[in-house]
């Protein structure tokens, strides 16, 4: 039997066609708190892989092939081998992470703690003798040379090692030691030994490291020291690196 029409129809509310959990809250702005800040964008491990290759492009003229620096750039197995030690580190898998971090400094020469914080598009040119403490922190872009070690001066359990900010560059065989801070865009002269804060946008080079800004000035001092060359920006001897 047909049932007869009962002239009622069906009335669905925008709430439950559009948005079943209901009108979203207002933002910031509109309610006058503010404006919104955007959460950081993630990327995922092939993008991640391809600025790594990229930034090896950028930063050696010596590169034939994309081919050649996925397949012979141990700078790049050793950070890529340090990621998944480092996530194993956070897990609390700690003995993995150490074997891991141990078999790829047998492989290439390069030994980087799994505690360790290193940021994006991070390139170690030649790579072998570089050692990277627990607690040393990396910023993004930044390049180290062959033999550097971002050391500790102390046996405490505490933050010992550096942070290197981004944009820095570390000549080869430099020693930067404690938890001093190296400020973003610094370079530090090849065989340098660092054991004081630096400056943003400063050079330092010698032993002990001594701090020189862009153009030769330093920064003044009690009492003032003889002043130096200056060093300026577009023709730093390479030789502060290699």
């Amino acid at each position: 039997m047909l049932r007869a029409p009962t002239g009622k129809r069906r009335i669905t509310s925008f709430r439950s066609s559009r948005n079943p959990r209901g009108p979203a809250p207002a933002s910031a702005s509109a309610t006058g708190a503010g404006p919104v800040v955007p959460a950081p964008r993630r990327i995922g491990w092939r993008a991640r892989l391809r600025e790594d290759v990229d930034a090896a492009i950028a930063h050696d003229p010596a590169v034939q092939s994309r081919t050649e620096v996925v397949l012979a750039y141990p700078g790049l197995h050793a950070i890529w081998s340090h990621r998944v030690a480092h996530h194993l580190w956070g897990t609390e898998h700690r003995l993995a992470a150490r074997l891991l971090s141990q078999t790829a400094r047998a492989i290439t020469g390069i030994e980087i703690h799994p505690g360790a914080t290193i940021g994006r598009r991070f390139f170690i040119d030649h790579g072998m003798g570089v050692v990277i403490g627990e607690t040393a922190e990396v910023g993004d872009d930044v390049m180290l040379y062959h033999d550097v070690t971002l050391g500790g001066r102390s046996l405490a359990k505490v933050k010992r090692h550096p942070t290197v900010e981004d944009g820095v560059t570390i000549g080869a065989g430099a020693r930067v030691l404690g938890p001093i801070t190296i400020g973003k865009g610094a370079q530090v002269g090849a065989n340098a030994v660092v054991v004081h804060d630096v400056p943003a946008g400063s050079i330092v080079v010698g032993i002990p490291g001594e701090v020189r800004e862009r153009g030769g000035a330093k920064p003044e001092v009690e009492p003032p020291s003889p002043p130096k060359p200056p060093i300026e920006d577009d023709v730093v001897d390479p030789a502060i690196w290699i």
